[in-house]
């Protein structure tokens, strides 16, 4: 085999469009979607594209008839897509210390649909209570009458469609290396996937074939699905963002700590400081929550500095303790590295598996990264500095 690339500088193209917010103008949520592809690029870019028009003809029309968001809405078309998402991490990369103060979240449109069976949705846990809403008021493209919802519960409830953030994903940057909350959703055939992506016969017309016709219905779907969560967020007074979420996934982490408690200790490592973490950052959440319920929010100064908490948590969770430039994927729990959740898990488990190979001096380093960033994110979820009051 023989390579003859040449390497040399290309300018890209981002393409915005913007609506401004009525209330928090710099406070935004943006949807995106790839535009360019190898071929024909149907799935790849064309599908994205068209439905990225589509919602921003929508949301203007609505302008146009009276309606404002209280937040601001911006319509990416991203260049560089086949090559890695290097448009849309450009950006992010040109803007990172500024999106954790005024993103609210990100919806990727790529390859939305690579059938009309099955519905997944990969997000951030902060947005996924936002899409059971959503599923009860679209009706499923395949089964007339019926909502997306209604079949989903029949396969075991809409949580089972829900799944984490992939690498290759064009949403996965955002939260993994931008700290910003992200979805991404596809419509996937039950039978076989779609073989034509990447290849010169990624054309509508056997999209078309596949879907029987359905294209019109099954894009009509995805975009009220995208047009109805970016509706609340950029319309409701607090954000609905389930800030709680983070809890569980670490009293999981816990629960496995605490089968190997005995063996932990005899190595000389504690997990009481992950303990620690974990309810701070539990009560904080509980605590903001309750804060809510109690206060006015009507008052538009409280109600900011609440959505202000809320829309950084995900950004709490990038860890200030290793490299951006060698680990760019930093957040704990959706990156990738030494420094996450994931990694931690597996190293604990070789305590069973093979405990030859488990490393104290490392696991200690894992523990500590993770347990930092965890307090950090508590300690910042609490507000004022004056109200936190764990020891130091």
């Amino acid at each position: 085999m023989a390579v003859y690339n040449t390497m040399k500088p290309v300018l890209l193209n981002n393409i915005f469009a913007s609506i401004e917010g009525k209330v928090e103008p710099d406070h935004y949520i943006i949807i995106g979607a790839q535009r360019d592809s190898w071929g024909p690029g149907a799935v790849k870019s064309g599908v994205g594209t068209a439905l990225l028009m589509e919602l921003a003809r929508t949301f203007s029309n609505m302008v146009e008839n009276g309606f404002y968001p209280r937040r601001s809405l911006l319509f990416v078309s991203w260049d560089g897509g086949e090559f890695g998402n290097v448009g849309a991490t450009e950006w992010l990369e040109g803007y990172l210390t500024m999106l954790h103060l005024k993103a609210v979240a990100y919806f990727s449109l790529d390859q939305a649909i690579l059938g009309d069976d099955i519905l997944s949705v990969y997000t951030s846990p902060l947005l996924a209570d936002l899409i059971e809403g959503a599923l009860k008021q679209v009706e499923h493209p395949k089964h007339t009458g019926q909502s997306i919802l209604s079949l989903v519960q029949r396969q075991g409830g809409w949580r089972n469609i829900v799944k984490p953030l992939y690498l290759n994903s064009g949403a996965y940057s955002f939260t993994a290396f931008g700290g910003v909350p992200a979805m991404q959703l596809h419509f996937t055939e039950e039978a076989r996937s779609y073989p034509f992506v990447n290849t010169q016969l990624d054309s509508v017309g056997r999209l078309q074939e596949l879907l029987q016709g359905r294209l019109g219905s099954v894009g009509r779907a995805v975009a009220e699905l995208v047009g109805l969560m970016v509706l609340r967020l950029s319309h409701d007074q607090l954000l609905p963002l389930d800030v709680t979420c983070y809890s569980n996934t670490v009293q999981q982490l816990s629960s496995k700590l605490n089968q190997h408690t005995a063996q932990l200790q005899s190595r000389g490592l504690s997990p009481q400081w992950v303990f620690s973490a974990r309810g701070d950052y539990s009560r904080a959440a509980k605590n903001l929550h309750e804060a809510i319920k109690n206060s006015d929010i009507q008052d538009e100064r409280l109600a900011r500095l609440y959505n202000t908490r809320i829309m950084r948590v995900e950004y709490y969770f990038l860890s200030q303790y290793v490299s951006v430039v060698e680990t760019p994927f930093r957040h704990v729990f959706n990156g990738r590295g030494d420094h996450t959740l994931s990694a931690l898990a597996d190293h604990l488990s070789l305590l069973r598996s093979a405990p030859h190979l488990f490393d104290e001096a490392r696991f200690r380093r894992q523990l500590a990264l993770f347990t930092w960033t965890l307090q950090g994110a508590a300690n910042a979820l609490s507000g004022d500095v004056w109200n936190i009051d764990n020891p130091l």
